[in-house]
């Protein structure tokens, strides 16, 4: 009996436990159909700004603009890596995680900014040289904070010694599917595979302010952009963990609840056989 009754609260439990895998996946879905929206609806937008950009470095006036220009004298590269807040969502914080002491490894000279709280519990563990953290920005996509977030890259890229800001973040391809990314936010990298319309254009107020109001929107869009690709890749992530952890905990109810069956037929078998010798040793 008493493994009967082990099995019978297994069985409560895990029945418990595939309720609440399988609420978190339908929030996650909901989540996701939002994030999904925002990040398609961005890519345009940033894929135009930097053909914008990259028509307007064809001109020889712009080459030597800081924000566009290489700086090989220089040696620290500053990392921005965006993790998710919460777990629970498969391998969506781990790969991150992983390419990221792979990048150390090629790049020890580097200061962190790290966006997501895995990535700060990371960071701490293993005492990296984190100058900024930042969590809980991923639910509403707020447009001061992106500003600060962009700002702020732009800052430290002028006033200090850094030679480039790269980002790493998981982007959204599909429900079952992200990519790890690995880009150079600054300076803005020289695209050759863009179409650059070579036309001469007249500047109003003029060319340097156009240029400079153009590089804030680029970088402002390739944060929110990054932002709005990782929160919709851990959703989608979280989606597909949960549904799979669902799916695993039905089957394990199927499998214990045969056994349990089992358990309790050979239960009342062996009662039934004990009250039919015991009724046929009164009789005798």
């Amino acid at each position: 009996m008493a493994n009967i009754k082990d099995l019978k609260q297994r069985i409560s439990s895990i029945t418990n436990t595939r309720q609440i895998t399988n609420a978190m996946k339908m929030v996650a879905a909901a989540k996701l159909r939002k994030a999904q929206a925002s990040a398609v609806n961005l890519r345009p937008y940033a894929d135009e700004t930097a053909k914008m950009i990259q028509t307007l470095r064809a001109k020889q006036t712009i080459i030597d603009h800081p924000f566009l220009s290489l700086r090989p004298k220089k040696e620290k590269i500053l990392l921005v890596v965006l993790t998710g807040d919460k777990g629970l969502c498969g391998s969506f914080n781990s790969q991150i995680l992983k390419k990221t002491e792979s990048f150390l490894k090629k790049h020890p000279n580097c200061d962190i900014i790290s966006i997501g709280k895995k990535g700060n519990d990371f960071f701490k563990k293993h005492k990296a040289n984190v100058i900024d953290t930042f969590t809980g920005i991923f639910q509403e996509l707020n447009h001061k904070l992106i500003t600060e977030i962009a700002q702020e890259l732009e800052h430290k890229y002028l006033n200090e010694d850094y030679k480039e800001v790269v980002f790493i973040y998981n982007a959204f391809k599909s429900a079952i599917e992200s990519e790890i990314v690995h880009k150079t936010i600054l300076p803005v990298a020289n695209n050759d595979e863009l179409e650059v319309k070579k036309l001469e254009y007249l500047y109003e107020p003029d060319e340097d302010t156009i240029i400079e109001e153009l590089v804030n929107k680029y970088t402002f869009i390739e944060v929110k952009r990054a932002l709005a690709e990782s929160f919709a890749a851990e959703n989608a992530s979280r989606m597909t963990a949960m549904d799979n952890a669902t799916e695993n905990a039905s089957e394990l109810i199927n499998t214990l609840s045969l056994e349990y069956n089992r358990e309790r037929q050979a239960s009342i078998t062996t009662e039934i056989i004990e009250v039919s010798s015991g009724a046929e040793a009164i009789n005798n």
